[in-house]
């Protein structure tokens, strides 16, 4: 099958020479487990039947999930891909590792998951979806079998190299299973297993012949995620090494439709969690404990057996929660968004406590505009419906208005509305609730050094996609 031009660009991800980290050795005598994390890419965390999700099966994914712990609070900071995953591998928020924004390098000299897990002897690659530079920031060993063009129409899939790489050495190992779906285009898989007709869209898109069209199509790509899974769950059995590997599944952010990706929204930052550790996690748990991409490092340099020391990361370990020691981890998780360069400027931040979220829009004034979702209609043919169907479809009208004009301040509750459908803004009955997030999140935004909407701005971008990142308040040139 023919495969599209990309439509960005990523300085020096892809076709990486294969690099090993020449390890320490583990200090604490103990025998660490090899890591193996999954991922998926663009998948709304409630389209999927562990939580909730009615239109497609997940068999595989379910299984994991019986087989360890499901975490129902589990966010990243940044609904687009280079951020979140930046997060994920340093275990640091966006001002910090200076990935603000869509399509940049993060800060020379910072470490990841490659130097840290080095030090205890691991050998870690990455197979798939890249998205992460410089490399002397993230020296992942270039690991093949899965597709890496996260916008081709196929979604290659061969995990001999994978399993090469995991019985190459007695050293642990961290592999990272980078995958495609169900990132646009939704071309692979069957959408005719799904009848439009019948599928339950959720309440945040417009109900147009169009949308449920290509809602099917991203259904079918979702059951691909699940057989990709299945493989790499049955590969890890086939090596041997499955009984000393703690697996982590997770969605990633949510799926490039209206409200979800490139959003604060719950459905946009809220991730699918699912950790496996055979003989160390109870089976067949779910958690409430509050955590966030920026927690996974350190939890996995304590799993390790070593010491994520204080201050190095902006997370801390939730160990205990996966040892059934605890149900709580984190008090607040926080959330950025800087539009730039996905379309105009429309910098947003918000903090959930996991039971409420506060949205805080800095630049209300403006119309918020996604390049991708608005203006790209062959990737996109159900916007236009969207608009045609407004002038007498009140919903339709109600959702766009939604998605391009926000209110300076918005509040939702997690807990009754994970759709947030109803703003709780206006509502004097949850004014604490808005008044404690809102200062909370300005001590976060003091904390981290972020100076606001300032940063979302094409100039700042181009400096920072160049290298040349703008400093925190109170960090030295």
């Amino acid at each position: 099958m023919m495969h599209r031009t990309r439509f960005f660009w990523i300085p020096a991800l892809v076709y990486l020479l294969p690099f090993t980290v020449i390890a320490a050795g583990n200090q604490t005598g103990k025998t660490p487990p090899n890591i193996l994390i999954i991922m998926a890419d663009d998948a709304t965390y409630n389209d999927l039947p562990l939580y909730g999700g009615t239109n497609v099966k997940t068999p595989h994914i379910d299984q994991l999930a019986e087989e360890g712990l499901a975490f129902n609070r589990a966010f990243l900071s940044m609904s687009m891909c280079v951020p979140c995953r930046a997060e994920l591998y340093t275990g640091m928020y966006p001002v910090r590792t200076g990935v603000c924004w869509n399509h940049v390098p993060a800060r020379t000299g910072l470490l990841s998951i490659v130097q840290h897990l080095g030090k205890y002897g691991y050998r870690t690659g990455l197979a798939g979806k890249v998205h992460a530079s410089p490399v002397s920031v993230f020296p992942f060993e270039m690991v093949e079998g899965i597709e890496r063009d996260c916008v081709s129409e196929t979604a290659a899939y061969d995990d001999r190299e994978l399993a090469r790489f995991i019985n190459r050495s007695e050293d642990p190992f961290c592999l990272v299973a980078a995958l495609v779906v169900p990132h646009i285009p939704w071309t692979v898989g069957d959408p005719s297993h799904f009848d439009p007709s019948l599928v339950d869209l959720p309440p945040y898109l417009a109900d147009t012949p169009e949308t449920r069209k290509e809602f099917t199509r991203y259904l079918a790509e979702i059951e691909v995620l699940d057989q990709q899974v299945g493989s790499l769950l049955a590969m890890l059995e086939e090596t041997g090494k499955a009984g000393n590997t703690l697996v982590i599944f997770t969605s990633e952010q949510g799926a490039q439709l209206p409200s979800c990706k490139w959003t604060n929204w719950n459905t946009g930052v809220h991730t699918a969690f699912v950790v496996r550790w055979p003989g160390k996690i109870k089976p067949g748990k779910r958690t409430d404990a509050l955590i966030q991409y920026a927690d996974v490092l350190p939890t996995l340099i304590e799993a390790a057996g070593g010491d994520p020391g204080e201050g190095v990361f902006d997370g801390s370990s939730f160990l205990k929660v996966l040892f059934g020691k605890s149900d709580e981890h984190r008090e607040y998780a926080y959330f950025m968004h800087n539009n730039i360069p996905e379309g105009p400027p429309y910098p947003i931040r918000s903090v959930t406590d996991g039971t409420y979220h506060y949205i805080r829009n800095l630049r209300p004034e403006n119309l918020y505009i996604e390049k991708h979702v608005a203006a790209r209609m062959p990737l996109n043919p159900y916007w236009d419906s969207w608009m045609w169907a407004a002038w007498e479809d009140g919903h339709a009208l109600a959702m766009l208005q939604r998605y391009m004009v926000r209110p300076p301040e918005q509040l939702y509750r997690l807990d009754t509305d994970p759709d947030e459908m109803k703003d709780l803004a206006e509502d004097k009955e949850h004014s604490d609730a808005l008044e404690r997030l809102s200062k909370e999140l300005d001590r976060w935004m003091v904390l981290q050094g972020d100076p606001g909407a300032s940063i979302d701005n094409k100039t700042v971008w181009e400096e920072a996609r160049d290298g040349n990142h703008f400093l925190p308040v109170g960090q030295d040139r």
